[in-house]
């Protein structure tokens, strides 16, 4: 008799818009800000994080995935690591390749160690990338890879993305580094529509991706409560803040449907949904 086939799970992330189906979240159990790394962090350095709230406010994003049909894989929250609750940055999925990231700042250093661990659990094949680079700069439309180019994210490890995926056209985006990352600035809603905090950009590149897209303005007071850092799950649906309203008015008016979520808690550290969420398998 032979013995029965154990399908591998899948790995698979070709736009940031696709229905999402899997996705790795971390709860803020030990959320704090400790180093003040973003400007973000240093408005709200001295109030720091209400870590029930947070939770709360997790359990909450957690909850709308659920019931929107995506599995949510939650990886170990350890002391060790105050900013954990931020995935997206430990790794990224491009086509069938999944990557784990070189994390830059010593304070997150290590996080990526419950990621590996989990995905050799679950025998899912992953590389490691040669340099620093995180989620956060890596933004992804078909045969388009948009990243960042920052302190977060080297020039050498852009190189080398450019060798390990052939078949994509790595396009290097630099902004202004106080920004943290890439994701912060601009991001993928559809083929056709994209959000900017042009502030952060040269009008050179902003004229460029307003040639592929048409580019949605947020404000500076929404950038700065996040208003770009948005998750897209599929069928036109975004995950924001209730209070962006601008963002998700124009949002609307695109035609998307915005679920909003209070995550002002966690914002307060400098990221939102998309930076608290790493997908592992769109449709």
């Amino acid at each position: 008799m032979e013995s029965p086939v154990t399908q591998q799970p899948t790995t698979k992330c070709d736009t940031e818009y696709e229905p999402l189906k899997r996705v790795v979240l971390c709860q803020p159990k030990f959320m704090a800000i400790e180093d003040v790394i973003n400007d973000v962090q240093k408005q709200y350095k001295d109030e720091n994080i209400d870590v029930k709230v947070a939770m709360e406010q997790h359990r909450e994003f957690e909850r709308q995935l659920r019931k929107h049909g995506v599995e949510v894989i939650k990886l170990p929250s350890s002391e060790q690591f105050p900013e954990q609750v931020f995935t997206r940055d430990i790794g990224f999925t491009v086509g069938d390749d999944l990557f784990v990231a070189e994390m830059a700042s010593d304070i997150r250093k290590g996080e990526e160690e419950a990621l590996e661990e989990w995905l050799e659990d679950e025998n899912i094949p992953y590389q490691t990338t040669a340099d620093r680079v995180e989620g956060g700069d890596v933004i992804i439309d078909r045969e388009k890879v948009f990243v960042g180019i920052s302190s977060r994210t080297s020039e050498q490890a852009v190189s080398k993305l450019e060798r390990d995926l052939p078949d994509r056209r790595i396009i290097r985006v630099p902004f202004e580094e106080k920004y943290l990352h890439l994701d912060c600035v601009f991001n993928i809603l559809s083929p056709e529509v994209a959000l900017i905090f042009p502030q952060a950009l040269s009008d050179d590149m902003v004229d460029f991706l307003g040639s592929m897209y048409t580019l949605i303005e947020v404000s500076s007071d929404e950038q700065f409560t996040m208003g770009t850092n948005v998750l897209s799950i599929g069928d036109g649906k975004v995950f924001s803040l209730p209070q962006n309203k601008g963002v998700n008015a124009a949002m609307r008016v695109h035609g998307f449907e915005v679920i909003e979520v209070d995550f002002s808690e966690i914002i307060k550290s400098g990221g939102s949904f998309r930076c608290c969420s790493m997908p592992l398998e769109r449709e």
